[in-house]
């Protein structure tokens, strides 16, 4: 195919820095989400995944380079242009976030109510049509604290797709869950997209699940990217560090131990040990 007829991307990073200070959390990055298609962000805690999650968002602004949503710098977009992109975009946030003092349907109605002025009527029809999507329509009554771990996860799901995002961003969705929630919650994401015609991008430490939906896998690290492919291309990865955190090894380029002084000058005869 002719390179000038392939789709945009729907997001692209275009060399950015952001940082706290003199510690780069992201320095130089460059990649793209195509449009369509299930991305896995991952990498070591601290890595600068949900930091990639708030350029996108908008909630920072890259200190050097670009991030561009369908298009257009999310940096230089002025408030009201920035609220029109997040109203294309839907959230997972890590553990569901539902309101507590919310019913079920009143969580995923609130997105419609704040952001559009359809009758209620018609909110109702939308709410049990996403709740039904996530096979949790009959639980619409119910309240945050009487639904389980992963029917709230679903819940937020609902809530996310609410307004029919072109894009939607999953923050750690599988963390808590078990087994037979989070194989529910990771078909969903994948069917979901698929069926509505989603671009998704999925922070996430879960290798198993995470590799199973994604087109593509970004793996961040040292504010780079470490590694970057299909999920097959990236699990063969020869780099040491992608190596030991796909195979989940207890030490290689991430140390188990923390930096120190040697253990015989914390345990030697100075502090009172043993010769």
């Amino acid at each position: 195919m002719d390179p000038a007829a392939q789709p945009q991307p729907f997001v692209e990073f275009r060399d950015v820095r952001f940082g706290y200070g003199e510690r780069a959390i992201l320095d130089g990055v460059s990649f793209s989400l195509p449009r369509g298609k299930v991305t896995a962000l991952m990498g070591a805690s601290g890595g600068g995944k949900t930091t990639v999650l708030r350029l996108i968002g908008g909630q920072q602004r890259a200190q050097r380079g670009e991030v561009l949503f369908d298009g257009h710098d999310v940096g230089r977009m002025d408030a009201a242009t920035l609220y029109a992109a997040r109203r294309r975009m839907g959230m997972l946030f890590q553990f569901g976030a539902l309101f507590t003092d919310m019913s079920v349907l009143d969580n995923v109605a609130f997105p419609l109510r704040e952001h559009t002025e359809l009758p209620e009527a018609l909110v109702r029809d939308i709410v049990l049509m996403k709740l039904d999507a996530v096979g949790l329509r009959g639980a619409r009554d119910l309240m945050p604290s009487e639904v389980s771990g992963g029917m709230a996860r679903r819940i937020a799901l609902a809530r996310a797709i609410a307004l029919d995002p072109d894009f939607v961003m999953y923050d750690e969705p599988f963390a808590g869950l078990d087994p037979i929630s989070l194989g529910t919650a990771a078909r969903l994401i994948r069917q979901l997209n698929d069926t509505l015609g989603l671009t998704s991008i999925i922070v996430s430490h879960d290798v198993e699940e995470t590799f199973r939906i994604a087109d593509q896998v970004i793996v961040l690290a040292n504010g780079g990217i470490a590694a970057q492919g299909t999920p097959d291309e990236v699990r063969n990865s020869s780099d040491p560090l992608v190596h030991q955190f796909v195979h989940a090894l207890p030490d290689g380029p991430v140390r188990f131990h923390y930096p120190g002084v040697g253990i015989e000058d914390d345990f030697g005869p100075a502090h009172g040990g043993h010769p």
